[in-house]
């Protein structure tokens, strides 16, 4: 029960975050609201661990990992990210994306030499053409460019680091560090790594004081930040990247949703049968094989 509602709450909220982050963008360059948002983050997840009485004491190995975890996960991954979405529709960025379920497989066998169930790949392959299927009207008529073909290497790219970043959070679970420790240590160094970043850049450190936009920066520092990556990142540990990682094909499913609420996107046909295929991706990946061969009778 606790993996179902880790599960749900990282779905609904990372689903949700891509409304928020549109109004992130305008007045303050994106890597300028990264740094508050990680930095937010990092203070929250320290108090939190201090309070706690949490022991912050660890190896230097451990903290090559943190920055691993840092730069992959809340930091350069991001930036990168940002950058594609300049030359990428969302649809294709969030397919793009997805592909860290199947990267993660790949890694997880890679770096811990964990044997993936089958229908872990066939559960994954039904995920990301659900997802063709969902954004079919956007990716018909694209044009496949040059700059479009950059804008897709650079969010592969981001993707693989964001992979990376997860097979780290791993390592650090698999010996016996914290997940509120290691988020705690990895958004500090993402916080102190984006400050590098904007003071090589010509970007300055700006503020908007709109409404709008300092609701959406705590949104998504509380809730996209330090709530969403605690319960990912514990999944990881109790479920595997493989499972766990599903999650990233269920967030555009939620985005539709509230796209459907609040903005009136209108469905289609190829709405409807990514829906179901992405949703029974997810079912092949979750249920264990002992319960599908009892359902088979």
């Amino acid at each position: 029960m606790k993996s179902v509602i880790l599960y749900i709450v990282t779905v609904l909220i990372w689903g949700s975050t891509w409304l928020a982050i549109e109004f992130q963008l305008g007045d303050v360059p994106a890597q300028v609201s990264l740094v508050y948002r990680f930095a937010i983050a990092a203070f929250v997840m320290w108090c939190y661990c201090m309070f706690k009485g949490m022991n912050m004491r660890f190896s230097m190995t451990d903290h090559g990992f943190f920055m691993v975890l840092a730069l992959c996960n809340f930091g350069l991954n991001y930036l990168i990210l940002y950058w594609a979405q300049n030359y990428l529709t969302s649809a294709m960025s969030s397919i793009a994306f997805s592909t860290l379920l199947l990267m993660n497989i790949v890694n997880t066998r890679l770096f811990f030499g964990r044997r993936i169930a089958n229908r872990i790949y066939i559960g994954a392959l039904l995920g990301v053409v659900g997802l063709v299927a969902l954004f079919w009207p956007d990716i018909k008529d694209l044009d496949f460019s040059s700059d479009v073909m950059l804008g897709l290497g650079l969010a592969l790219g981001g993707t693989f680091l964001a992979s990376l970043g997860n097979m780290a959070s791993v390592r650090n679970s698999s010996n016996h560090v914290g997940v509120m420790q290691g988020n705690a240590w990895g958004m500090l160094y993402g916080t102190l790594a984006l400050v590098g970043v904007v003071l090589l850049s010509d970007a300055q450190f700006t503020f908007s004081t709109e409404p709008s936009y300092v609701i959406s920066l705590l949104y998504l520092s509380l809730f996209g930040t330090v709530i969403a990556f605690a319960c990912y990142f514990l999944l990881l540990r109790d479920i595997g990247p493989e499972k766990a990682s599903y999650s990233i094909v269920l967030f555009p499913i939620v985005a539709v949703i509230l796209s459907t609420i609040f903005e009136g996107f209108l469905w289609h046909a190829n709405t409807v049968f990514g829906f179901v295929l992405v949703l029974a991706g997810n079912a092949i990946v979750l249920t264990p094989v002992a319960k599908i061969r009892n359902w088979l009778g």
